[in-house]
């Protein structure tokens, strides 16, 4: 828009032209015709006009010796900018009456253009506000459910000990006990995820680099797991003589049990997930390769995302935080992290990291 009535403006009147839109509460110049230069002293003139939707500067009664002469671009929520206009040469013959009329035709045209630009761009903000509102309820509903199906559960069981102990036999107050303290492990789980994606966020998460064994990382992971490893057939497969990694054990560790959880959540049941540990010389290479559904191609770009879940015909608990938090760990050791759909069905989850960071 501003480059157009910069060409018109000067075509027409053979002036040199000045434009000049706010930003905050400052004037910044948008458009200056080429060889000018803009002083304080200009900017304080434009910026006059600008506060008092008067024109002033050169051939005026205000702020007459101003080298342009500037005019207010008034639309109708208000003055929009300022419109400054010069001679090209050394001349002091000022415009006639019919060429101001002209220039003001001009400038009214390129005000209404700005306006009808800032309106676009002032709904374009409400729909992305509208749509970040509903996406943030969303994810609010959905971690509040998160949070309270562990709770319900574990409350329950509590209360099932409490009220009923004594006529509870032994069996069933060992699997209350232990549904709660499963329950009480995912909430941890949970909770522990949602701090390290704010840390993660807010660049605060800190690496402890200490070079570290491959195999030891595998076997640290799958102890974490515990009995949610159970439900599927776990293969190690670790390439002889891998050298030590630099990385921060502990969250290489939690990377690793959460791209395994989420292969162990997707597969069907005594499926055979692989892991397979390798190097090329520069880069170590971790895969984990289940059976399950596979990523439908136009997730395979998202699946690290924030709260990005698969949607799936069944159900399947969790808040889409494990795979990206397992992102931002990686990257941060200077590693990257990757989804790609196995050959004959299941997916691959793939890390990457520099034998030097």
């Amino acid at each position: 828009i501003l480059a157009v009535l910069q060409k018109h403006l000067e075509q027409t009147f053979s002036r040199t032209i000045a434009v000049l839109l706010p930003e905050g509460n400052l004037l910044v110049t948008r458009v200056l015709s080429k060889g000018m230069v803009l002083n304080e002293e200009e900017l304080a003139v434009a910026d006059w006009v600008y506060r008092h939707a008067e024109p002033a500067g050169r051939h005026t009664n205000t702020l007459p010796a101003a080298q342009l002469r500037y005019l207010p671009i008034r639309t109708s929520m208000g003055v929009v900018g300022v419109l400054g206009v010069g001679k090209l040469s050394t001349s002091d013959i000022d415009l006639s009456t019919a060429q101001r009329r002209l220039m003001e035709a001009f400038a009214n045209q390129g005000a209404q253009a700005i306006e009808r630009a800032q309106l676009e761009e002032q709904n374009r903000q409400i729909a992305l506000l509208q749509s970040a509102e509903k996406l943030q309820n969303a994810l609010l509903n959905s971690i509040s459910h998160d949070l309270r199906t562990p709770l319900v559960a574990i409350t329950g069981a509590l209360s099932a000990l409490d009220e009923n102990f004594t006529e509870l036999d032994e069996a069933t107050r060992g699997a209350l006990i232990e549904n709660a303290r499963g329950e009480s492990d995912r909430l941890n789980r949970l909770v522990g995820n949602l701090l390290n994606m704010t840390r993660i966020e807010s660049g605060a998460i800190k690496l402890n680099l200490e070079p570290g064994d491959v195999q030891d990382l595998i076997g640290t992971a799958l102890e974490q797991l515990g009995n949610r490893a159970n439900k599927n057939k776990i293969k190690v497969d670790v390439q002889p003589n891998l050298p030590l990694i630099p990385m921060d054990f502990t969250l290489m560790v939690q990377v690793i049990v959460n791209l395994l959880e989420n292969a162990i959540k997707y597969s069907p049941e005594d499926s055979l997930i692989e892991v397979i540990a390798s190097w090329d010389g520069t880069n170590t290479r971790l895969q984990i390769l289940d059976r399950g559904a596979g990523i439908p191609s136009d997730d395979l770009a998202r699946v690290f995302d924030k709260f990005y879940r698969v949607q799936r015909p069944e159900s399947v608990s969790g808040t889409g935080l494990g795979l990206s938090i397992s992102k931002g760990i990686v990257e941060a050791h200077g590693g990257e992290v990757r989804a790609t759909n196995r050959e004959g069905g299941g997916t691959i989850l793939e890390v990457e990291l520099p034998l030097a960071k």
